[in-house]
């Protein structure tokens, strides 16, 4: 499809390419709102980009606009594509552009309009009657956009601020065919049926109170399965030569001013007065890393010096950002900090993509990996940010790994490579990330003894596995939709009497099971036991045992699996043995 570019050149580009799928939901977001102006003319655009997935649009509507007055739209956006209209594309001046937007009363557009500089020259895109200021890209014609779906409404304050107008939101979808966006849609219906926060309130996982909104509360069962994932992480870690640390949550704004944090990262910090002093509360665990390392002198002997912490942090997040475990406000990072010598960077920035790799094995996720290069808002020198990313390239091509790069999305202080998970319905999720740091180091005077007996400056490597622990549970919930491995259920059996008269060896199997490890739990409730079993596949529970009259004669156990329904008769000793090995 011929793609009409943001400098005004046309290509031919598909939808599977980034630029080509960009194109072609921006110029969805534009028949919406052509749309929109058609049904109500005196509806006040806003913003209307290309999002993943999809598009939105904000409008200003003089009247409460629901969900139920999208079909009404889609109607009319179906006509706009059968109208064949051109997207064509032209320029115009600051002044000339406010006189139009003005004459359109277009309030939004000409504040835009106003925040650029005198001598910008601006592009507009025109569809029939309806002309968008706009970047692009664009697709050449309507007619193009074969199959869409307008999906929801919601509120947003114009440009984020919660003290502006409030709009409203419109996301869509579209896709170049029917079959596409079906496919979509059905991926979001199990998405929904897969939403962690229902989830986890249905399997007593986690909750989320009015009293601490963004900050999550582990119930019982959640606990377990946090606790789990802490114990594999620990486990991991003193294999591979890691020590472990803790360090506070609160430390000093001087601190936070010599780590950069209070000049490039204020705004998502809580911060509070102690003894007339300033402190923060810890975004990050690293500046607490750095004083540890400073706690005794270092020798090249000590090197590379592997240090984990399970640190809690807290961010701010705007409200209208939160979502679930997955934007939190407070979180459990998996840190690590690796200090090292200039000629032991591309080993250890080895061994942790292997670690991270076989983490991610254990889960049953496929990822891929990215690495982001120096943002505009960075620090330190050319040469250390070139020596940085080159060494990041070369461990991953060493390692034979594939990687596309993401232009300027690394850390303020230097180049990262991050690791993208794909789920069991395909979505993506960033998670692991390994940042090299020139200039931390720097920030704290870190020094080690070199060989030749002088003072040298260790480089070091941030590094997260999880990358939040809370976040990860909630992939994992719905990566598995609930169904848990049994090595990571926070129940594995469920025992069952099928009268009060067997409760006795249904208890004596619940004790045997319990001292031996296994995560069990008992229902001697006077129930059907018809009800007790689809109770307890509803908890996504991975085995069910039922003991009766026949299995207190023969000291067996009836047992049920998850997905499998009956599997036989057995001693308690076989399923012991049987959910060792899944373990």
């Amino acid at each position: 499809m011929k793609i009409s570019m943001k400098d005004g050149s046309v290509q031919d580009l598909t939808f599977n390419d980034e630029v080509g799928a960009e194109a072609f939901h921006h110029t969805t977001s534009h028949i919406l709102a052509q749309a929109v102006k058609r049904l109500y003319p005196d509806t006040k655009c806003a913003i209307g980009p290309a999002i993943k997935d999809g598009f939105y649009y904000d409008f200003e509507f003089s009247f409460p606009f629901t969900t139920e007055h999208l079909a009404e739209v889609e109607k009319e956006m179906r006509k706009i594509v059968k109208e064949s209209l051109p997207l064509e594309r032209s320029t115009m001046g600051r002044a000339e552009a406010i006189a139009l937007m003005k004459e359109k009363h277009e309030d939004y557009k000409v504040e835009l309009i106003e925040d650029l500089p005198e001598d910008a020259e601006l592009s507009f895109y025109s569809q029939g009657e309806y002309t968008d200021l706009c970047a692009g890209p664009h697709v050449a014609n309507t007619s193009v956009i074969k199959a869409f779906k307008l999906q929801s409404v919601a509120g947003a304050y114009w440009r984020g601020d919660e003290h502006r107008q409030m709009l409203t939101r419109i996301y869509g979808t579209s896709f170049p065919k029917a079959a596409d966006l079906d496919a979509y849609i059905k991926r979001m219906e199990e998405a929904k049926l897969r939403d962690h926060r229902k989830l986890g309130k249905e399997l007593g996982l986690f909750t989320i109170m009015d009293e601490g909104p963004g900050f999550p509360f582990f119930l019982p069962k959640g606990m377990v399965l946090k606790n789990l994932l802490i114990d594999y992480w620990r486990k991991l870690h003193q294999r591979e030569g890691y020590v472990e640390i803790s360090t506070p949550i609160i430390l000093s704004r001087q601190l936070w001013e010599n780590s950069g944090h209070w000049d490039h990262y204020k705004d998502n910090m809580y911060t509070t007065v102690i003894d007339d002093a300033d402190f923060a509360v810890k975004p990050m665990n690293c500046p607490g890393g750095m004083l540890v390392y400073k706690v005794e002198p270092r020798s090249y002997k000590d090197l590379p010096m592997r240090v984990g912490e399970l640190g809690l942090v807290h961010r701010h997040e705007k409200s209208g950002q939160l979502h679930g475990l997955m934007r939190v406000r407070c979180f459990t990072q998996d840190d690590a900090h690796i200090f090292m010598t200039q000629d032991q960077i591309r080993d250890e920035i080895k061994g942790v993509v292997k670690l991270i790799d076989e983490v991610y094995d254990k889960f049953g996720f496929k990822y891929h990996v990215e690495l982001s290069t120096r943002p505009e808002d960075s620090m330190g020198s050319d040469e250390d940010w070139e020596m940085a990313t080159d060494a990041l390239k070369g461990a991953l091509e060493e390692l034979g790994m594939g990687y596309v790069i993401n232009e300027g999305d690394g850390a303020f202080y230097g180049p990262k490579i991050d690791f993208h998970l794909e789920d069991s319905i395909g979505r993506t999720w960033q998670c692991g990330t390994i940042q090299l740091d020139f200039q931390m180091p720097q920030r704290f005077d870190l020094e080690y003894t070199g060989a030749d007996g002088e003072k040298h400056r260790p480089i070091m490597i941030h590094r997260v596995a999880f990358g939040s622990i809370e976040r990860f549970i909630g992939i994992l919930i719905e990566h598995f939709a609930g169904k848990f491995p049994t090595w990571l259920a926070p129940v594995q059996v469920k025992v069952m009497a099928v009268s009060e008269k067997f409760a006795d060896y249904a208890q004596s199997i619940q004790d045997e099971l319990v001292s031996a490890g296994v995560r069990s739990e008992i229902d001697l409730r006077n129930e059907k036991l018809g009800y007790k079993i689809r109770e307890a596949q509803m908890q996504k529970i991975p085995y069910m045992v039922i003991v009766g009259e026949k299995e207190v004669a023969e000291g067996t156990i009836s047992v049920r699996k998850r997905d499998k329904g009956d599997i036989g008769s057995m001693k308690a000793e076989e399923l012991i043995t049987k959910i060792r090995e899944e373990a």
